[in-house]
């Protein structure tokens, strides 16, 4: 990877990724409702290059379980449909003990990230790897409607939709 080629740039973009996303709002760095705008995308973004790098032939759901295992603190297999419970993320986002931000925001937004920087890079999102994302927009989907009062839920959700389009087809 280039050093120039830094953040989301639809210029280096892979012509797979801009035939199957051309939403203006997916290629823009500075949307916070957008998955590279925020700057947990933007870090997934460039984690997931440096990954690359260090592993170009390796399956990127190892990059995925890192991804996960890191930012989420959990284990891989405890990242499964039953985090997408309305009722579970619910009690999450109540409990002021939990950082719903850090482990439902943040995380899901770091997988969707970094599922959707291969496709931006190199045109496909491993199989492997579509469940795990399908997950993480599954929960941030739950999630913005569990939040009272969230001016962009609407927006957001609508881009969630735009992002299950690609994945389904990536």
């Amino acid at each position: 990877m280039d050093e120039e080629k830094y953040g989301i740039d639809i210029e280096f973009a892979h012509d797979r990724a801009k035939a199957l996303i051309p939403e203006e709002f997916f290629w823009s760095c500075v949307d916070e409702l957008a998955p590279f705008g925020s700057d947990e995308g933007d870090t997934a973004l460039a984690e997931f290059r440096t990954w690359r790098t260090q592993y170009p032939d390796a399956p990127t759901i190892e990059c995925m379980k890192w991804v996960i295992e890191s930012v989420g603190e959990m284990d891989f297999a405890e990242y499964n449909d039953s985090l997408t419970d309305p009722s579970t993320v619910a009690e999450a986002v109540e409990d002021e003990a939990f950082d719903d931000h850090q482990y439902i925001f943040t995380l899901d937004v770091s997988v969707i990230a970094t599922g959707f920087a291969q496709l931006v890079d190199e045109g496909i999102i491993e199989a492997e790897n579509k469940p795990v994302i399908q997950l993480a927009i599954d929960r941030q989907r739950v999630w913005a409607k569990v939040l009272d009062n969230w001016e962009h839920a609407g927006e957001y959700l609508i881009n969630l939709d735009v992002l299950e389009r690609a994945l389904s087809k990536a």
